[in-house]
């Protein structure tokens, strides 16, 4: 009944710790002195004759058995895993009588009783290679956290799809009535038209710079070419351009505190960690926009200082029930457009430079965003 080490139908394959190596001692799976009831994972344990001899308690919490009804059952008993078509796993597996060869079976999705989904590995310790087997080591792990990721994943996909379509169709649209129709139009109406196709490219052109900050984002890959910056010089620059497309200019105060510590940091990121919270302020929210710029301790270890910016406003803030899910994707302060991943990806460019960043109630009634960047001098001029 024994099957190689080729995936069974049905089974979704991918990593597994290494498998035991000849002449590997066939006792402790996992480190001396180790506790396996402080595993993240569960850890199952069969003896030589099939008998569950460990059970820890990550393996009770997913299986919702008690170890003390495991132990001493058979493995087949103890962990009733089926494929995801139905199929007994250890029936078809047969660790004891399979090829001598195997020495692991590579991670899978099984489920248990009830139709639990679960990710299953499992290691055969022999004494000798091609020896019979002593022990089964097998671990448990929820696939609650990578469902959250897939349907994470599924609902950015989504989002991207929706708001490409619309700039798209209207792009698509207006070229195509032009070129059908170019001599029935007049200048101003082809002006028109071309404006509005252009902002829509320039949609897309935002949206995709974003999905490819996330993309580096969650994988640890967001470069950051440090330089001096000058923040304050930066938030006057987006002060002036709201002054310049309308903004009235007593709308904006900009408190900067002397000496600040110099800032060595991304000049590109640091403008965009600004950009966004500015215009949320101005967008979202009422009365006077409020910067506050002042040295701060720095959030890093080994230094002592820090700069700080906070950016105010007095308008109704953010419900207390949703101060802890600014920061994730897709959350919206109101239904005034937006793809709700801005917040996502400033928190990441501030964490990304090692700094910290908060949100709360401003003195005003209003939100209030605070980031703290540490100088981050290179060790050169420290």
């Amino acid at each position: 009944m024994g099957v190689g080490t080729s995936s069974a139908p049905g089974a979704r394959q991918t990593g597994c710790p290494p498998a035991s190596r000849p002449g590997e001692p066939a006792g402790a799976p996992v480190e001396p002195g180790l506790d396996p009831d402080e595993l993240p994972d569960g850890l199952v344990v069969a003896d030589e004759h099939g008998r569950v001899i460990r059970f820890n308690a990550a393996a009770e919490r997913i299986t919702a058995r008690r170890a003390a009804e495991a132990l001493g059952e058979s493995l087949e008993k103890a962990l009733p895993l089926e494929d995801l078509e139905g199929r007994r796993w250890w029936q078809l597996t047969d660790p004891y009588g399979g090829l001598a060869i195997r020495n692991r079976q590579p991670e899978r999705n099984l489920l248990l009783p009830g139709g639990r989904e679960v990710l299953v590995c499992a290691r055969y310790v022999r004494v000798r290679p091609t020896g019979p087997v002593s022990r089964v080591v097998v671990t448990l792990r929820d696939t609650e956290a990578r469902r959250r990721t897939e349907r994470s994943h599924a609902e950015l996909i989504a989002t991207v799809a929706h708001e490409l379509r619309s700039p798209l169709t209207s792009v698509k649209g207006f070229t195509a009535t032009l070129l059908a129709k170019w001599e029935r139009f007049t200048d101003d109406q082809k002006r028109l038209m071309l404006e509005t196709v252009d902002a829509d490219a320039d949609r897309v052109t935002r949206l995709i710079a974003e999905l490819l900050d996330i993309s580096r984002i969650d994988s640890g890959r967001l470069e950051l070419r440090r330089q001096p910056v000058d923040i304050g010089a930066a938030v006057g620059r987006h002060i002036q351009a709201y002054v310049a497309a309308g903004q009235s200019a007593d709308r904006f105060l900009l408190r900067l505190a002397q000496p600040l510590p110099d800032l060595w940091a991304d000049p590109d990121k640091v403008d965009q960690v600004l950009s966004n919270l500015i215009e949320n302020a101005v967008r979202h929210g009422e009365g006077t926009v409020t910067i506050d710029i002042t040295p701060a301790p720095s959030p890093r270890e080994g230094e002592d200082t820090g700069t700080s910016v906070t950016v105010s406003d007095e308008g109704p803030g953010i419900p207390e029930e949703s101060m802890n899910r600014v920061f994730t994707r897709f959350w919206r302060g109101s239904k005034r457009g937006g793809t709700g991943l801005g917040l996502y990806i400033v928190k990441g460019i501030v964490e990304a430079h090692g700094g910290t960043i908060t949100v709360g109630r401003g003195p005003r009634g209003g939100a209030e965003f605070r980031f703290t960047l540490p100088v981050s001098t290179p060790a050169y001029l420290a």
